[in-house]
């Protein structure tokens, strides 16, 4: 690993950068924390945020495999939907909602174990068709099993629910926690082994990195924070459906997010669901299939003009601000600029 930390330029970063991003997110979640003090009966507010914070844990933990390694999954939604219903299991069944969510995360991590073994085998293209495969088999599955899941029917929540400033918090709490793990991988020998087998995964095997145990833990942290973002949505809306925990667009809604604010990057799925939400919350209601389009037509520029994503615009910004040079390498484990995506995955 000294030898992997050598020849990555990453490694050698500056000291002040991951202060810098702590405290940063210190000062932000503070200022957020304190919205429902300042709007305690601001319900289309409060909801906002909810929704917001919830797609910016989702986004932080899927970026850990597809960001940070780039394997590219779209069977998330598979992780989530067994959070959920944890969750409403578990609740129907006595639970407090909030004892319930930790398992909800371990049920998916352990979930994303057993996929995880023979799937992330396979690299490029085949590795994201094989978790599509997994998350359309989940929902199928789940429609069918009607006496554990209501089935087409989908299963009916207690109504009493904690008032919206604890929503708002708890996933506030959830996305600060997310934004933790993802910073705390990206400055690990597990991060640095994950971007390694990014850029080249037979050259990082011959450095010694154990490329299948850390691809396994990265696959299970995401499982583990979506699956308990699973339960919290379930909390909220007192009602799952298969249709709903399992869709397909949930699974794609995490990689446009990381897309948009910028792959492999700590601050980018941040960036990225606060405009993802945003577009859809503002077209969504007035305009249904509109937002697509919007999302389809930002991807593309991003793609075309500034590959980092919203995390690499925002940083080449700030050092014009400063009169810094453009930065060609990534300097440090929580700079804005990802590795570039090579034989390890699908990014």
């Amino acid at each position: 690993m000294r030898a992997l930390s050598a020849r990555l330029p990453w490694a050698r970063g500056a000291p002040w950068a991951p202060r810098a991003s702590a405290l940063a997110a210190l000062a932000l979640g503070i200022l957020l924390a304190l919205v429902p003090a300042v709007a305690p009966r601001d319900i289309t507010l409060l909801n906002l945020g909810f929704f917001t914070f919830l797609y910016v844990a989702q986004g932080l933990a899927w970026n850990v495999l597809g960001g940070y390694a780039g394997y590219v999954s779209f069977g998330y939604a598979a992780f989530f939907g067994l959070g959920a219903y944890t969750t409403a299991l578990l609740w129907l069944a006595g639970w407090p909602p909030l004892a319930t969510y930790p398992v909800a995360g371990i049920v998916a991590a352990a979930f994303s174990l057993i996929v995880g073994v023979p799937t992330l085998r396979l690299v490029g293209p085949y590795f994201s068709i094989a978790t599509i495969g997994v998350g359309e088999a989940m929902r199928v599955l789940m429609l069918n099993l009607d006496r554990i899941t209501g089935g087409a029917s989908g299963l009916n929540l207690p109504t009493a629910v904690p008032s919206k400033t604890w929503f708002y918090t708890t996933s506030l709490l959830f996305a600060a926690v997310a934004f933790a793990v993802a910073a705390w991988v990206r400055g690990s020998r597990v991060g640095l082994g994950l971007m390694a087998l990014r850029m080249d995964l037979e050259a990082a095997e011959s450095l010694g990195v154990r490329t299948a145990l850390f691809k396994n833990v990265a696959h299970s942290l995401g499982a583990f924070l979506v699956g308990a973002c699973g339960g919290l949505y379930a909390t909220f809306l007192q009602y799952v459906h298969p249709d709903t925990v399992f869709s397909f667009t949930e699974s794609i809604s995490l990689v446009l997010i990381a897309l948009i604010g910028g792959l492999g990057t700590v601050w980018g799925p941040v960036l990225g669901a606060v405009v993802f939400y945003a577009v859809q919350d503002y077209l969504q209601t007035s305009y249904p299939t509109f937002h697509l389009l919007v999302y389809g037509v930002l991807l593309i520029l991003i793609l075309l003009f500034e590959p980092k994503g919203l995390a690499g615009l925002a940083e080449r910004a700030w050092r014009r601000m400063r009169g810094a040079p453009a930065r060609l390498a990534p300097a440090g484990p929580s700079g804005a600029e990802p590795a570039a995506p090579g034989r390890g995955g699908a990014g």
